[in-house]
């Protein structure tokens, strides 16, 4: 006679269990949808992904605190994950498709790049969960239990709600039934494309930090048995990483160009922040990986290194050439002719060449100082010219009478930026190097950032903080480079 199975066992595999068909239905009503357009059928589904989030967050619960004995669990809800995943995210997109070409009579700029980056979304969703199956895998063969990151973690945490919402936004369809969970439902569906966009990003960014710490736990090992001892091979392969987060730089300054001619500047200095950050990550990654050294069998040969001309081509594009283009598109298209007597053509293009000029310097420059920078680096510069231009664009939201006052402003922190890159006696603290040196400090700047940006002082508190690094160096004029050496590695430091 067979024992009978306890109720937690049973509970936790109808919670592992119920998730695809929950996803399935909903796929099924996402296609009712696009052929009928019907409301109630579009409350039903995201009512489906909805439930399924919750039975999501519910069964780790479930498991953590009853236990129920099953050795093979975590296995099937991993796989379980995997089909939710791979079924959930292409309908998503194909909804933002279809939102955009039928729904929307008229869609704007915003809209068509909002669809595009949910498709980018999508595809790298599915390629972290085919890569996480392969590295774990690889760690089982090795005979190394997986570990589970804080990426993974939040990963897990996050993906069900984020699915839920992008499938309410994508199958909207107005004017459904007078009932409460319509109206709660359909409030999903008119969310700002503001939230959308910071949502996914974020999303986005957990997603790449998750393949970057498996890469981290086990990619040596991995490479080693992949490449068999081809040192050529395996930096050609390692290389991949960092030139992707060099292209995510250059792509972040594009998007931020994208915002500025939408009039959300708010948003632009955003994505300026971003590409700043993919610039520290592309040089550390390099660094970590030992993409910096040469080959122990080729110790003098000079070769092209073509991360480090993609990271100057990035550099120059989201530092040099976006914030002069902001520039002039912001007090050119919504200055309302206050600024046609300055020549705001010819001040972006001094702004762009001083900030190439500056990299060029930065290349070439064969006496470094460790920790530092000669003269203000260029994403800091670009931090800096865009900060008024953020204050100006709130002040045209107010039809405040400050409006000229900031517009002046930025054509003065323009040219000022443009002539301080280059004075290279002046030297700049590297804080990439100074956040990583001091994880609290690098905590702190983000949640003043988090903060901030929800308030209407936004653009103040960023100009203020770069006035604050541009007085940096009444402090560390004292340091001696001699002591900076000691402190840190004697290797030229990546540009930001």
């Amino acid at each position: 006679m067979t024992d009978k199975i306890p109720l937690p066992a049973r509970l936790a595999a109808i919670f592992v269990y119920s998730r695809p068909l929950l996803i399935f239905g909903g796929m099924i009503c996402a296609v009712a949808v696009i052929w009928g357009r019907n409301p109630v059928v579009y409350t039903v589904g995201v009512s489906f992904l909805i439930l399924s989030m919750i039975v999501d967050l519910v069964d780790g619960w479930f498991s953590a605190r009853f236990r129920p004995n099953a050795p093979l669990a975590p296995l099937a809800d991993r796989l379980m994950d995997k089909l939710v995943y791979s079924i959930i995210f292409p309908v998503i997109a194909a909804g933002m498709m279809w939102r955009l070409l039928v729904s929307e009579t008229d869609p704007t700029h915003g809209q068509l790049m909002h669809a595009i980056f949910v498709l980018v979304l999508c595809v790298t969703v599915l390629v972290r969960d085919s890569f996480a199956s392969f590295m774990r895998g690889f760690a089982i063969r090795q005979g190394v239990e997986p570990e589970s990151s804080e990426y993974n973690r939040m990963r897990t945490i996050v993906a069900a709600p984020v699915s839920a919402l992008l499938y309410a936004y994508a199958f909207y369809i107005p004017e459904g039934p007078e009932s409460w969970i319509y109206f709660r439902i359909s409030y999903l569906g008119n969310v700002s494309l503001q939230i959308l966009f910071f949502v996914e990003i974020l999303f986005f960014i957990i997603n790449l930090g998750s393949i970057a710490g498996y890469c981290r736990k086990y990619g040596t090992a991995c490479l080693d048995e992949l490449c068999f001892g081809d040192q050529v091979l395996r930096r050609k392969i390692l290389s991949v990483f960092p030139n992707a987060l060099t292209v995510m730089n250059a792509l972040m300054g594009l998007i931020a160009v994208f915002f500025a001619y939408q009039g959300r500047m708010r948003e632009a200095y955003l994505m300026m922040i971003g590409a700043a950050t993919f610039d520290k990550l592309d040089g550390a990654l390099a660094r970590r990986l030992g993409l910096t050294e040469p080959l122990s069998d080729e110790p003098g040969k000079k070769t092209i290194n073509m991360g480090s001309i993609m990271d100057d081509l990035a550099d120059a594009i989201s530092f040099c050439i976006v914030p002069a283009w902001i520039f002039y598109i912001t007090l050119n298209l919504f200055g309302e002719g206050r600024f046609d007597h300055l020549p705001i053509g010819w001040i972006a293009v001094f702004y762009a060449v001083m900030g190439m000029g500056r990299l060029v310097y930065f290349t070439l420059d064969k006496t470094p100082i460790p920790g530092f920078f000669k003269g203000l680096p260029t994403p800091a510069a670009a931090m800096l010219v865009m900060s008024p231009l953020v204050i100006f664009d709130h002040a045209l939201a107010l039809s405040s009478q400050r409006i000229l006052f900031w517009g002046l402003f930025a054509t003065g922190t323009m040219v000022f930026a443009g002539v301080i890159m280059n004075l290279y006696p002046i030297r700049y603290l590297h804080m990439g190097r100074t956040m990583s040196r001091h994880p609290w400090f690098g905590r702190a700047n983000l949640l003043l950032l988090t903060i901030s940006m929800f308030t209407p002082i936004f653009g103040e508190i960023c100009l203020g903080y770069m006035v604050l690094y541009l007085l940096s160096p009444v402090f560390t004029w004292r340091i001696h480079p001699s002591d900076a050496a000691r402190e840190s590695q004697r290797k030229p430091l990546p540009e930001g």
